[in-house]
């Protein structure tokens, strides 16, 4: 589990790096928002492109591996659902927070896996993250969207959500990339090292962006509205996720792949979806700054588990 742990530690030490830098004065208040939008609309896109693009899948069993995540997802939203009455009976959590105890409970930060992958797997497993990510944005989303606007009591159009996703930068990416390896040409090998320098940057600089977004000051009250989805995504997603890949037939380093994006903490960006649709986003920077903590301790054990099951 050491070398695991070691292998992870330039991911965490570049997110307090963030978190350091924002807290300085080096870096004017102002640059930080230029520097998520440059990576949400530019770098993550053409990493996700690049890294799918160039991705060797034979001998991976893609069809499995994306069947036991969709299922995983879809039993964490209705663990999840299930929990929403017996909590709000014992008065545990408030309706305006139910909707980011769900976000946070199964939505996953590929920004994360994506570095860890490259560093620790060969560079399919970070293909596989990248195509995991895609495979799941639009369901999750949809579905968030849709509890988020529920719970803010705010109307919900189905048609505008599925747009809103369909034009997500990062579904564009992935699409681009999967039709341009069914092109009988290749992309122009310029063109091509140009997108791979592209996706080096995103890695370092979204992870900066990552740990600048980090609110630890709000770790101060960590009640059970807290706790629950730090629960949830920390371990009863990882357990879930690993057991119906192996049901599957799922095994080695592709269960490990799969096992890495269950362990990542929630993904940063649905606290702008709370803020702008009316959810609880400081919940959410809470429940986001303690799993990212937690998850540099929770992420070498669930790998060290998934080799010791594949080991036999």
């Amino acid at each position: 589990m050491t070398i695991i742990f070691e292998s992870i530690l330039p991911v965490f030490l570049l997110i307090v790096a963030g978190f350091a830098l924002r807290r300085t004065p080096v870096i004017a208040e102002t640059a930080w928002p230029g520097m998520e939008q440059i990576s949400y609309w530019f770098l993550y896109p053409s990493l996700l492109f690049v890294t799918i693009y160039n991705a060797d899948f034979s001998g991976l069993k893609l069809d499995a591996m994306l069947l036991a995540l969709l299922l995983s997802i879809c039993l964490m939203m209705a663990l999840t659902g299930i929990l929403w009455p017996l909590l709000r009976g014992g008065g545990a959590i408030k309706v305006s927070e139910f909707s980011s105890v769900f976000q946070t409970s199964i939505r996953w930060n590929g920004f994360i896996a994506l570095p860890i992958a490259q560093k620790i797997f060969a560079p399919e497993g970070a293909a596989v993250v990248a195509l995991a990510m895609a495979g799941i944005i639009v369901p999750i989303n949809v579905v968030v969207i849709y509890v988020v606007m529920r719970f803010a009591d705010r109307n919900v159009s189905i048609g505008r959500t599925i747009l809103r996703v369909a034009l997500n930068p990062l579904v564009i990416a992935v699409s681009a990339a999967l039709l341009f390896r069914l092109l009988p040409f290749g992309l122009y090998q310029p063109l091509n090292e140009t997108l791979k320098l592209v996706g080096n940057a995103a890695l370092g600089l979204g992870l900066i962006a990552i740990g600048a977004s980090l609110r630890p000051a709000d770790l101060t009250t960590l009640r059970l509205a807290v706790w629950v989805p730090v629960i949830m995504k920390l371990i009863v997603f990882p357990v879930l996720l690993i057991t119906i890949a192996m049901m599957l037939g799922v095994s080695g380093n592709q269960l490990a792949y799969l096992a890495l994006c269950a362990a990542v903490p929630t993904a940063m960006n649905g606290y702008m979806l709370a803020r702008q649709l009316g959810g609880d986003a400081q919940l959410y920077a809470t429940v986001a700054t303690l799993q990212t903590v937690l998850a540099f301790f929770t992420i070498p054990i669930v790998l060290a588990m998934v080799a010791q099951l594949s080991s036999g």
